[in-house]
């Protein structure tokens, strides 16, 4: 079954079982998919990789708002906002440990035969198609640099 299916499936659920967070989190995905489906020019339907990379910026902004929150002095908000986010993990592929990440990366490096900082361009392109959906950019940047360094 397809990811957006499977997303369909659970916003009635959700709906059934009164669970707001679920729905709210939930109603978010498919709306993103819908925006994305328009932007492309009317596509039938997305490809699983498509809607993880929706799910994975719904779930980012939701951390960052959690943040914003916090820092407001708004704790009931920025508890709901992480609520939400934990939702929309269960969407997204088990994410690789730092160490799983740099193991890779280092793999990489050698493939594309990198050797300073100046090649970390090469890397990073290789690294966020490879790495895509089981780990976030910034962390596969931060490694890159601590590893070309």
């Amino acid at each position: 079954m397809k990811l957006e299916e499977q997303i369909q499936k659970d916003i009635m659920a959700a709906m059934k079982a009164h669970d707001q967070v679920r729905t709210n989190a939930v109603r978010s995905i498919k709306s993103a998919i819908l925006l994305a489906k328009t932007a492309e020019g009317g596509k039938d339907s997305l490809e699983d990789a498509d809607v993880v990379k929706i799910i994975m910026k719904l779930a980012k902004q939701r951390r960052e708002s959690a943040e914003q929150y916090t820092a407001a002095g708004r704790p009931e908000l920025a508890e709901n906002e992480l609520a939400e986010a934990a939702v929309l993990e269960e969407y997204l592929p088990k994410q690789l440990s730092e160490a799983e990440v740099e193991e890779k990366l280092k793999e990489i490096i050698a493939s594309v035969g990198a050797s300073s900082s100046a090649d970390m361009g090469k890397v990073m392109g290789v690294a966020t198609k490879q790495l895509a959906g089981l780990a976030d950019g910034r962390t596969i940047s931060t490694i890159v640099r601590k590893l070309l360094a």
